[in-house]
């Protein structure tokens, strides 16, 4: 069980309750001289790790992330800003101090297990305790503890060479664990398994962190990094604020149609070709005229029809027809 400096374990005050913060990084810069020429890695990142969290930090190759594991665990110095591990401020430490802080607060689980291959599993992972100054079977009684914890008892005496990659990866966390870290940073611990073997790490590293270890995981998978309590996003060496959700918008009604026989404009005098017309206002259709004699009887004021041509007419050679010489 991970203690703090006093020595009490974490379940005594609660996953983060009455413990300070495991790490604490504020407006921190790093920047490298490189042939001449500053590449800033990070440009002022701001982070909190609380006592039993579990933080995925995502970006893609060059965002800064594994320079902010370096700086997280102790390995780096930030060249701007100020760095908190476990309650110190690593720009105050020497060297030796600083190997002593990772050595009681920060474990570290890589991508490549970085396993001595000729040493056997309980070596491998009582390797940290000889700068504790533990002595050999002390060191090898809790080696064997935590592979026992991490499912490998039965592996205690092989060497990196004659155990699967999933194996090796637990041999690693059980090297990390062995000192009682307050936090456990893991880059990619899952980027060199299959799938099956990598669904087993992330189950053990989520088991430690129920028991109150605060896991930072690097990874650039995102459904790996959605199982985390927080996601941290980094992008062109900073972290990249969260979206807030978008409040939906009201749905605006659709725009009801103006029926066809409706306008707002006037009316037009213009008739439709599909308006009924009355008989009695319809314009005829040509000049013959009406068959009924009444209809014939021409209108007062009205022009009369121009005078046939000579001959035109009954025998009588009147202008008028129906009156005539025969009268």
């Amino acid at each position: 069980m991970p203690r703090t400096s006093a020595g009490r374990d974490v379940s005594e005050v609660g996953e983060s309750g009455g413990l300070p913060p495991a790490i604490v990084a504020r407006d921190v810069t790093r920047t490298y001289e490189l042939d001449g020429v500053s590449v800033s890695a990070l440009r002022g990142v701001s982070l909190t790790v609380a006592a039993g969290d579990y933080v995925a930090v995502v970006g893609t190759s060059g965002s800064g992330k594994s320079t902010l594991m370096h700086l997280l665990g102790g390995l780096d110095r930030p060249t701007s800003g100020t760095l908190l591990i476990g309650g110190r401020d690593v720009s105050t430490l020497s060297p030796p101090e600083m190997a002593r802080l990772r050595n009681e607060v920060i474990g570290f689980v890589f991508q490549s297990f970085h396993l001595l291959p000729r040493t056997t599993a309980r070596d491998n992972v009582a390797l940290p305790l000889v700068y504790r100054g533990l002595g050999r079977r002390e060191r090898r009684a809790r080696a064997a503890e935590l592979l026992h914890r991490v499912g490998l008892g039965h592996r205690i005496d092989h060497r990196p060479n004659q155990m699967s990659g999933g194996e090796q990866q637990r041999v690693a966390i059980a090297r990390a664990l062995v000192t009682n870290p307050s936090v456990l940073l893991a880059d990619e611990p899952t980027g060199n398994l299959d799938t099956t073997t990598g669904e087993a790490i992330l189950t053990l590293l989520e088991s430690l962190n129920t028991e109150g270890v605060a896991v930072v995981l690097v990874t650039h998978d995102r459904e790996v990094a959605a199982r985390a309590h927080r996601r941290i996003e980094m992008r062109d060496g900073l972290i990249v604020p969260p979206t807030e959700p978008v409040p939906p918008t009201e749905s605006v009604p659709p725009t009801e149609s103006v029926p066809p026989t409706e306008s707002i404009l006037p009316a037009s005098p213009v008739l439709s070709a599909s308006s009924a017309v009355p008989a009695s206002s319809a314009v005829p259709a040509s000049s013959t005229p009406p068959a009924s004699p009444a209809d014939a009887a021409p209108v007062a004021g009205a022009a009369l029809p121009a005078a046939p041509s000579a001959g035109a007419v009954g025998p009588g050679n009147d202008a008028t027809p129906g009156v005539g010489g025969d009268g």
